[in-house]
């Protein structure tokens, strides 16, 4: 059965994806203008198109292209978008029986995507790779997304990074 985000619930999502936005920022050294180059939005499960919800994992990445013709010449870019799945998410933290904070999850989530979105935009991680390097990258991901997370002193935050380590699929990938 699927559960969807309530409005508090999406206005926290809303916060964590800017808090993990200026971490990634800072960690990767992302200028503001740099950071508009890394075109992508955030949807949660109510929004999603069939092909962006998937089983199994907390969120997952979607990729699209955009291309137009201008002055003879074609341009275009990649544009991602973040796909939550609510009841996923609200499973695991239902689950944890309140050793799991919502808003520590999502942090932890968003972080992960969003190290994902800056990696295959500056060409360090290959989205379109066979399933063996997709492994691959997603170990580095977990890596970057811990240490990026790991200067703060938040107990709830250090218990996510502990039970959602890389035994466990945060995130998808999809073209």
């Amino acid at each position: 059965m699927e559960r969807y985000f309530n409005g508090t619930q999406i206005s926290l999502a809303g916060k964590t994806f800017s808090q993990a936005e200026t971490m990634a920022g800072q960690y990767f050294r992302l200028s503001p203008s740099e950071w508009k180059g890394h075109r992508y939005d955030v949807k949660t499960l109510a929004f999603l198109e069939k092909h962006e919800v998937r089983e199994g994992a907390f969120a997952h990445l979607c990729r699209y292209q955009f291309s137009k013709e201008h002055e003879g010449a074609e341009e275009g870019f990649y544009f991602y978008r973040i796909c939550l799945q609510d009841d996923r998410i609200l499973d695991a933290v239902e689950r944890a029986h309140s050793f799991i904070r919502l808003s520590s999850l999502l942090l932890y989530i968003a972080a992960h995507e969003l190290v994902h979105v800056i990696r295959f935009e500056q060409g360090e991680g290959n989205f379109d790779a066979p399933e063996e390097e997709k492994l691959d990258e997603e170990q580095t991901v977990h890596r970057i997304t811990r240490n990026l997370l790991k200067p703060g002193t938040d107990p709830d935050l250090n218990l996510v990074l502990d039970c959602f380590s890389n035994r466990y699929q945060i995130g998808d990938l999809m073209q």
